[in-house]
């Protein structure tokens, strides 16, 4: 194991890590408290994620694309934002050619079974499951991991991929700014008899936010944003009451709705790691940058972390240097923090312009749409973003 990189975490962030890595000819070893079992069949969990044009090419790349059924990959054609008690919307499409998508919908369980799978077939990349790490150092010489067996694990480069609250991240005294949104996220799958025309939709209303996102034909994901009190209240509510619900708060855009999952709730907190390195150790994913889902930037940010720093180890293994010096991991924080605190920072403020009811904060973002409307370049300049590939 002496020249083996240890990913703690085989969630979508440290897998997406390892696959690139092995494929930059790297000897990676996985560590997840979680068996083979769990991560060959990952529960449903109601999440969908949104995946830009870049993300796309890089899973491409590393052949995780291609472990997608073509079924599980939804096209995302449009996009429209809104808020209550006023007529126009910001609308976001490609200019450039109306038939290709703005990005792509995978459901997260589906995302995670097919990086382990593709995990699973590199020869470079071995797993350490079902044992949680418990201690954790670094030296100029090594980064090793204590497991809750006793096994004592070595390697030249620890990267921790252990989701926004990492347990790896304070063991190695690395601190983290987090912002607690008072909100609770409940996600959903609905079937309704209006079309989505593959248009996902955000709505900001009054204590309240709804999304819904374009799943097969006459199906969408639905994520309501609320605080606590009111997420307890739509859990309990019955099925039949909850379908008048959502169909009330997506203003019947999408005809009459009904329940086909079980409602899943995600308290949000966002995070964002004071440092994304120190000796021996990086942080990738969640556990450098936990996003609010609002602009849909979380598993993206991710899979660029994890490219990111293939990039620089890459380097530094062409160059027979140290692959966990000190060097390429600085150039990698600031690479990351260049692209990540301009998205995390943006993200924070639409969230508060747009989820805050006094008065001011309404006319400000009824103004924020008209001005997004109005603005040269600026509707394209989001899409460019979107479609932009390596």
């Amino acid at each position: 194991m002496k020249n083996t990189v240890i990913v703690v975490g085989a969630g979508p962030s440290g897998l997406s890590c390892a696959c690139a890595l092995a494929q930059a000819g790297v000897e990676v070893l996985v560590i997840d408290a979680q068996t083979s079992e769990q991560l060959a069949h990952p529960q449903e969990d109601g999440r969908d994620i949104a995946m830009t044009h870049m993300s796309k090419a890089i899973l491409t790349k590393l052949g995780v694309w291609q472990c997608f059924d073509s079924q599980d990959i939804h096209p995302l054609m449009h996009a429209e934002v809104s808020t209550q008690d006023f007529l126009p919307k910001l609308l976001f499409k490609r200019r450039d050619n109306s038939r290709e998508p703005l990005g792509f919908l995978v459901a997260n369980h589906k995302i995670r079974q097919g990086l382990y799978q593709r995990a699973k077939s590199l020869e470079k990349i071995q797993f350490e499951l079902g044992h949680a790490v418990e201690k954790v150092d670094t030296s100029k010489e090594a980064a090793r991991v204590v497991l809750s067996n006793g096994q004592c694990i070595s390697g030249p480069l620890l990267i921790a991929a252990d989701s926004r609250f990492s347990a790896i991240r304070r063991m190695l005294g690395i601190g983290a700014s987090m912002t607690d949104y008072g909100r609770v996220m409940l996600v959903c799958n609905m079937r309704h008899t209006k079309p989505h025309q593959n248009t996902a939709r955000e709505s900001f209303l009054y204590g309240k936010t709804c999304a819904t996102l374009p799943l097969a034909e006459g199906v969408s994901s639905v994520v309501i944003t609320v605080p606590a009190s009111v997420s307890k209240q739509l859990n309990e509510m019955s099925d039949e009451q909850f379908n008048q619900q959502a169909t009330a708060m997506c203003g019947g855009k999408l005809g009459g709705m009904e329940l086909i999952s079980k409602r899943f709730s995600y308290p949000l907190v966002g995070t964002y790691s004071n440092r994304f390195t120190a000796q021996r150790f990086a942080l990738v994913g969640d556990a450098a940058v936990g996003m609010h889902p609002v602009t849909a930037h979380g598993y993206n940010l991710a899979v660029r972390s994890a490219d990111t720093l293939t990039q620089f180890v890459k380097k530094a293994l062409d160059e027979s240097a140290d692959i966990g010096s000190d060097k390429m991991l600085r150039n990698y924080e600031i690479r990351h923090q260049l692209l990540a605190k301009p998205i995390y920072q943006g993200t924070n403020a639409v969230v508060k312009l747009f989820t805050n009811d006094h008065p001011v904060a309404k006319i400000a973002r009824k103004a924020a749409l008209i001005v997004g409307n109005k603005l040269p370049g600026f509707k394209q300049s989001v899409v460019q973003r979107l479609i932009q590939t390596p």
